[in-house]
């Protein structure tokens, strides 16, 4: 894993844009963490939760719910960029949503971002980081692929504003 990019202030990421970062440590998915998450949201569907009947369908066992490797992204966020010196700051949301491959349950996943979009706003300064999770491969195969792709907006207050 790579040392998390580092901003000592909001006013720091001005600028920042086509900055790379990542990657994280990987993480394993197991059937437990998946379990949870179906528990907590109640999507239930066989293809996550029916160890046995997920053998037969068409990815040779259970996938991961492809929100919860969404969610993740807030996981690995903190791997990938540290900015400090604010007041407060909040998630204003997500862009650009894609589901690129099904993660298996029993894979192990990581993250890598880039830094696409910058701007102040009236006191404060918002930040796009496009985060790209991966998942673990053997070269050549369909998990070589990304299994999700998110840009993720944040808004970081000053301090003193």
């Amino acid at each position: 894993m790579s040392e998390p990019s580092i901003f000592d202030t909001p006013q720091a990421l001005i600028g920042s844009e086509a900055t790379a970062l990542g990657p994280t440590d990987w993480l394993l998915v197991d059937q437990q963490r998946v379990d949870g998450f179906a528990e907590v949201t109640g999507d239930r569907q066989w293809i996550h939760i029916d160890v046995e009947r997920a053998k037969a369908g068409p990815f040779g066992g259970t996938i991961v719910h492809g929100y919860l490797t969404m969610s993740l992204v807030n996981h690995f966020l903190p791997e990938l960029i540290e900015v400090r010196g604010f007041a407060h700051a909040v998630n204003v949301g997500a862009d650009r949503l894609r589901f690129l491959s099904p993660v298996r349950v029993g894979s192990r996943i990581r993250a890598v971002g880039e830094i696409v979009a910058v701007q102040e706003m009236k006191g404060a300064v918002q930040s796009v980081v496009r985060v790209t999770v991966q998942i673990e491969g053997d070269g050549g195969s369909p998990e070589d692929k990304p299994a999700c792709v998110v840009d993720t907006i944040s808004r970081y207050f000053p301090q003193g504003v």
